[in-house]
């Protein structure tokens, strides 16, 4: 066990954790929301630390990232749980695993040392804290990304964005990119099929937009995912709202990933059928409309909607097939027109 990093010591041994926006008041041998943060007599104790559950080499694409090392590997790690409850989750299995109160068990003790040296072994650039929602092992990913930040790699969040105010500061100084879930763009989507609220992940997007890391003051690359789930988020209204809140908040140059969901591998949602690649399409035409720069479709192998295509001249310069990348870009710019494609090369 580790002590919580972010918490407030309330009268009775109750405490507050300030570690996302649930901001739990939990009772003396209670576990907060997540199921890995536990009061135990008047102090919160993170669970999971130095308990991976999954550790990988996986394509920084598959993230997805597209514009932040393009092409390479990142070594991937989580632990258990998770601060929502999403019916459509495909890691459901370690994601809910320790709710409510279970023994945390099937775990690979793995110090943050132990992470960074796998890293500089297998040579991947990044170590990406994914899978399940990072903020749920707040302490063990930062240890872990001190570490990497002195090794000279990149660290990497792959989010649901249910960040506290509190967290994302703590993190921001060691954070290269995040990949932040907008899962859709109605509060009553968000506590029927999350269990949480819309505005704070809004809120998390624009700070991580305005943040300031490092010496020379670098920004944290930002890229928005939404998988688009049939009869739940799958409309015109909730496609225009994420593009212009993408727009006018976060800025042209954000990346919108719109991801293809599968009933047969989701949680409580297998009645549903798979996503149509027209609907992604229109999600597509929607977002391109609204100015962004770069949208893509997922999880549908060799659509184009995978490629990164100039926004000036329409040139394919990042070519991809599932995993399989093919770089045309010049460092970053256009093959053609030399337009600046906004590629994080290093």
């Amino acid at each position: 066990m580790k002590e919580a990093y972010l918490y407030k010591k309330l009268p009775n041994k109750k405490v507050q954790c300030t570690n996302c926006a649930h901001y739990c008041v939990i009772e003396n041998n209670q576990r907060g929301i997540c199921g890995v943060r536990e009061n135990k007599d008047g102090k919160l104790y993170s669970l999971v630390y130095g308990k991976a559950v999954a550790i990988n080499v996986d394509p920084i694409e598959k993230k997805p990232f597209f514009h932040f090392l393009p092409g390479s590997y990142s070594l991937s790690v989580a632990t258990v749980g998770c601060n929502f409850r999403c019916l459509n989750c495909q890691n459901w299995d370690i994601s809910q695993g320790p709710k409510p109160n279970k023994p945390i068990s099937s775990f690979y003790d793995l110090s943050p040392q132990e992470i960074v040296k796998m890293a500089l072994e297998n040579k991947t650039p990044s170590i990406s804290y994914t899978y399940t929602e990072p903020t749920i092992f707040l302490e063990y990913a930062l240890d872990t990304m001190k570490l990497a930040k002195k090794a000279r790699l990149k660290n990497n969040w792959v989010t649901n964005g249910y960040q506290s105010k509190e967290s994302l500061d703590l993190i921001a100084p060691y954070l290269d990119a995040a990949n932040v879930d907008l899962k859709g763009f109605d509060d009553g989507f968000y506590q029927k099929v999350c269990g949480g609220r819309l505005k704070p992940v809004l809120e998390t997007l624009k700070r991580m937009k305005t943040l300031r890391r490092g010496s020379g003051q670098e920004k944290i690359w930002v890229e928005v995912t939404t998988l688009v789930i049939p009869t739940l988020n799958d409309d015109e209204k909730t496609f225009k709202g994420i593009a212009n809140f993408i727009k006018k908040e976060l800025g042209e140059e954000t990346p919108w990933h719109v991801t293809q969901f599968s009933g047969a591998i989701s949680w409580q949602l297998k009645n549903l059928p798979d996503t149509l690649v027209k609907t992604l399409e229109k999600a597509y035409q929607i977002g391109k409309k609204a100015g962004l720069k770069y949208v893509y479709t997922g999880n549908i192998p060799g659509h184009k909607g995978e490629d990164t295509i100039c926004p000036k001249c329409g040139t394919v310069a990042i070519d991809r097939m599932n995993y399989i990348i093919h770089r045309y870009d010049k460092n970053g710019k256009c093959p053609q027109c030399g337009e600046n494609l906004d590629l994080i090369l290093n």
